[in-house]
């Protein structure tokens, strides 16, 4: 069976992305695919390229021919270099620039008014409620207490 490394093409209309697979070579460009092995995204700033380069080199080493496309993607990332036998092969593709969290500007900003806080003095009361029922309780029982005493 002659295999082939080829893209599959994905997305919509002028927004495609694509997939490196391992397909058949009589298979259609978006058929069935033995693996997928990595992905291609042309149209993010840099083109965002991903390969799993121990599968690629397997697929390689058994044979496997990539297309004019796939083995430009593959001298990016370097695997096409190891696997002809260059050991200092390293990969040349963009990694994107972490993206900065967003700061509002202060001057900017909108003033916010908190809410008016609530008062205080129910919340004082009700804590205050439970201490005087043991106070009553205390007293209740004091009284209990002495009509037992006498």
């Amino acid at each position: 069976m002659a295999v082939k490394i080829r893209l599959k093409r994905l997305g919509k209309m002028r927004a495609p992305y694509y997939r490196i697979v391992v397909a058949d070579s009589r298979t259609k460009r978006d058929g069935r695919v033995i693996e997928e092995i990595g992905l291609y995204h042309p149209t993010e700033n840099p083109s965002r390229i991903e390969v799993d380069g121990e599968r690629a080199q397997y697929w390689l080493g058994v044979g496997a021919q990539p297309t004019e496309q796939v083995a430009a993607i593959l001298k990016l990332t370097g695997d096409w270099g190891k696997f002809q036998g260059d050991e200092n092969a390293v990969s040349t593709v963009q990694q994107p620039e972490a993206k900065v969290a967003f700061v509002a500007d202060e001057k900017k900003a909108t003033v916010l008014k908190p809410k008016a806080e609530k008062k205080a003095e129910p919340v004082a009361e009700e804590p205050a409620a439970p201490a005087d029922d043991a106070a009553a309780d205390e007293a209740t029982a004091d009284a209990d207490a002495e009509t037992k005493g006498e």
